[in-house]
């Protein structure tokens, strides 16, 4: 009988690193090419669904979305914030109004998330973009758990965004070729996800936040991954993880005074949110992405699409690679979640599923 892995490897782990480190280095390099902002075509067409817009990359991508023309869904928890910002934004184009609206969306309830889906599926309306944005990285925090009892930072950044975009397929099913678009991280690469103790509870592994938060974008490739293969080139949904290279944002504001200090020491590497934003903007609008999805399934490429900071394809790291851990994060975010097994096909099939979240009162 062969052993179960148990975490990476010394090797893998230091290769994991040394990635990290050469993408830092290197990214503006990379990116020379890149215009900043990036040019948008006119999206008059297209409904987005865009969550964590009040800051960072994600206001990036709802403000340059909106005034490409979209109609954006700001999914945020700060309701007034978001407000503000629509506001000062069409205050910028003198007065213009954006197609905007906001859209309350707690990740850390998981009734929250049903709620939301259920709200946007009862308007019978297509659903043409879906991005996964909002994510938490709590650096130096002790471990802390959802009231839905997961750690937070697998339930924000994994379980939470998997959960939403399985319920909204009935509505990305009729947006003709649509796109789910997970903002992913170059610190997947130093991540390892147990599938029997994904909630790190066990006491197998010494809890830290940069475990909770690697292991937590690991996991959101991997399930990814799977909904990619699930879902039939018919429906025309697409499926990828985006990597917005290494950004200067709020999360600075969680570290530890020494470790500001270093962050703040390497400005000229790091990424602000306007040039983060370009991998998802271009996940989200360039019109071969489709055609790459459905080459990727009939190639049977054991990943989805991961679009590199650059704006071109790439891998995600080896360990996201791995079929059979894949399927395992699968049946047990499936199960986490509370969806049958069989949830995707049958709501791409129109039909009705129940999951165990959002049916309690606040």
């Amino acid at each position: 009988m062969v052993k179960k892995k148990q975490a990476l490897g010394w090797i893998e782990w230091l290769i994991g690193w040394m990635y990290v480190t050469y993408e830092l280095l290197f990214q503006r390099t990379k990116t020379s090419h890149l215009q900043n902002p990036l040019e948008l075509p006119s999206l008059n067409d297209l409904t987005c669904i865009v969550t964590g817009t009040t800051s960072g990359i994600g206001k990036e991508i709802a403000r340059q979305l909106a005034e490409a023309g979209a109609h954006v869904v700001m999914a945020v928890r700060n309701r007034k914030t978001a407000n503000e910002l629509i506001d000062q934004w069409c205050s910028s184009w003198a007065g213009i109004l954006l197609n905007v609206e906001v859209m309350e969306l707690d990740l850390l309830s998981l009734d929250s998330v049903v709620g939301f889906a259920n709200t946007w599926n009862a308007r019978l309306e297509p659903l043409h973009v879906l991005i996964n944005n909002a994510g938490i990285f709590s650096i130096g925090e002790t471990q802390k758990f959802s009231k839905d009892g997961f750690e937070e930072h697998l339930q924000v950044n994994h379980l939470a965004p998997a959960l939403l975009s399985v319920l909204l397929l009935p509505s990305l099913t009729k947006g003709s070729t649509s796109r789910i678009i997970n903002v992913n991280s170059v610190m997947h690469y130093v991540g390892f996800v147990d599938t029997e103790d994904m909630n790190t509870v066990s006491g197998k592994r010494k809890y830290s936040s940069l475990l909770g938060y690697t292991n937590s974008k690991l996991a959101q490739v991997m399930f990814s991954s799977v909904l990619h293969k699930r879902l039939p080139v018919e429906s025309g949904v697409n499926v990828m993880c985006v990597s917005p290279g290494i950004v200067h944002t709020n999360v600075a504001r969680d570290l530890p005074r020494i470790v500001q200090a270093a962050y703040h020491l390497i400005p000229y590497f790091l990424f602000s949110p306007q040039e983060g934003s370009r991998s998802a903007l271009f996940a989200a609008t360039d019109p071969q992405i489709p055609e790459y999805c459905e080459s990727l399934k009939t190639d049977e490429w054991p990943v989805c699409a991961f679009i590199s900071q650059g704006c071109h394809p790439t891998n995600p790291s080896k360990e996201a690679q791995s079929v059979e851990t894949s399927f395992e994060v699968w049946e047990k975010t499936l199960e986490m979640i509370g969806l049958p097994s069989d949830a995707v096909e049958r709501l791409i099939e129109g039909k009705e599923v129940r999951c165990r979240y959002g049916t309690r009162k606040d």
